[in-house]
């Protein structure tokens, strides 16, 4: 139901804000600010993400949480589109997610509703501290039965998927 309501209320936001804000200065400086707010995100997008991923393979070599770098990562994503999209709430509300501090706001919000079970690094635990059965133990071995057909050159029968 959020959706739906951020859906109808955002078009319309934008709208009364291009009329306020064209009216007051006009149509071409209006249309200038949405084109310099496109490119100085952009740039600061690029740069916030390009920090984030840093933080995110030191968090993979150094064994840590990845939680908070990916969380953060995937604002900073969000926010790059809400400023490529044009308009002033949107430019708003993207600028705002480039603040590290409302992004940790968002992310320890975020991690209240969210219960995470575990995490273990290491490659083939589950978590618990025992071993995942699901991963062979002696490397890339994959332990299987076949069955061996007669290899006769007689025709098969059509199985419908070759044309004659």
């Amino acid at each position: 139901m959020w959706l739906l309501i951020a859906f109808i209320a955002v078009p319309l936001i934008e709208i009364a804000l291009f009329i306020q804000v064209g009216g007051f200065i006009g149509l071409w400086p209006t249309l200038l600010i949405v084109l310099l707010t496109a490119i100085a995100g952009t740039y600061l997008v690029k740069s916030q993400g390009r920090m984030e991923l840093s933080k995110l393979q030191r968090s993979f070599s150094e064994v840590q949480d990845p939680t908070e770098p990916l969380v953060s990562g995937a604002m900073i994503l969000f926010s790059g589109a809400l400023l490529l999209t044009p308009g002033f709430f949107t430019d708003a509300v993207g600028f705002a997610l480039l603040i590290p501090a409302v992004r940790k706001a968002a992310y320890k919000a975020i991690r209240e509703r969210i219960q995470v079970q575990s995490f273990d690094a290491r490659a083939g635990h589950t978590g618990h501290g025992r071993p995942d059965p699901r991963r062979p133990a002696g490397g890339d071995v994959i332990e299987g039965e076949f069955t061996e057909l007669p290899d006769d050159d007689a025709p098969r029968g059509d199985s419908g998927w070759t044309k004659r």
